[in-house]
């Protein structure tokens, strides 16, 4: 049996870009469940990127990656993967979020289960005034559909036939909570 990994929710620093740049390679694994239905940057994009990100970090900025943070091991500070938010409606106070495990080695681990926990738990802290947490995929994307029910999520619309992977259609489904919810909901969970 494995041993449960900690991990904790960070900024990107400046140590952390070869292994970010690697792993987010348009050939890894997680580009085919990631939104796979998005134009996707091109390695030569990326490295681009990267190389913007590094000069920010050189000019002293601290949160580069402004709506995202990176998953990392907590014992060993490498990189699992990230997460982030986006305002889908700021007039209601209705925020996205996402997450991805874009380091294989720790698929099937528990990291997004334990990660989309902490997540949401700091978004809604860090906006008291919010009112609700969206999280959409894809009808593809299995795991993510999973991990959005374990957590607490309610299915609250199917886009049917929305998305098109490999020249196949699939729904897009999206994924709701209310502070409210979420504040019962965590006591049952651990954060």
């Amino acid at each position: 049996m494995n041993k449960s990994i900690n991990i904790v929710l960070r900024e990107l620093e400046i140590k952390d870009l070869e292994d970010y740049l690697y792993l987010n390679h348009p050939s890894r694994e997680f580009q085919k469940f990631n939104g796979p239905y998005y134009v996707k940057k091109s390695e030569t994009e990326l490295r681009k990127h990267v190389e913007d990100l590094k000069l920010l970090l050189l000019k002293g900025e601290k949160n580069v990656l402004k709506d995202k943070r990176i998953i990392a091991n907590k014992d060993t500070d490498k990189i699992i993967g990230q997460v982030n938010w986006y305002w889908k409606s700021e007039e209601t106070l209705w925020m996205e979020i996402g997450i991805v495990i874009f380091n294989d080695d720790y698929w099937g681990q528990g990291i997004g289960y334990k990660a989309l926990k902490m997540w949401i738990d700091e978004v809604f802290a860090k906006n008291p005034k919010l009112i609700r947490i969206g999280l959409s995929t894809w009808s593809g994307n299995k795991r993510m559909m999973k991990l959005a029910e374990k957590i607490g999520l309610k299915k609250e619309a199917v886009y049917r036939k929305a998305r098109i992977v490999d020249n196949k259609y699939y729904d897009s489904v999206s994924y709701g909570i209310l502070k409210e919810e979420w504040e019962t909901v965590k006591k049952s969970i651990e954060i």
